[in-house]
């Protein structure tokens, strides 16, 4: 599975994105795509999912600013982020992750920068 994301970029506090990410290869089976996020010297964490059957998940700190959007036909999962504070700068990963056989793949991640 091989995952292409695009989106980020440099953003004013307050501003918005829209992240993409495309899934191609052996798509298959109960899965779920979604988004992680690290930031500078922490440790890669949860931003939000979407699983296959149409349930998503979301960090706490997310708080309603973002939203995750899947397009099972296309195999894409697209990540809508407002109200950007420079705490949410940091390098965005797509994820996708077979549920039974919980074999997981990432994307080379696009980087989120907003400014103060």
């Amino acid at each position: 599975v091989q995952l292409q994301a695009s989106g980020g970029g440099l953003v004013q506090a307050g501003g918005s994105l829209r992240l993409s990410c495309a899934a191609s290869g052996s798509i298959f089976g109960a899965n779920v795509m979604g988004w992680y996020r690290q930031a500078q010297g922490k440790e890669r964490e949860l931003v939000a999912l979407s699983f296959s059957g149409g349930v998503a998940t979301y960090a706490d700190f997310v708080k309603g600013r973002f939203t995750i959007f899947r397009d099972n036909t296309k195999n894409t999962v697209a990540l809508q982020v407002n109200s950007l504070n420079p705490d949410d700068t940091a390098k965005y990963y797509c994820h996708y992750r077979r549920l039974i056989s919980r074999d997981g793949y990432w994307g080379m991640g696009t980087q989120v920068t907003v400014s103060s």
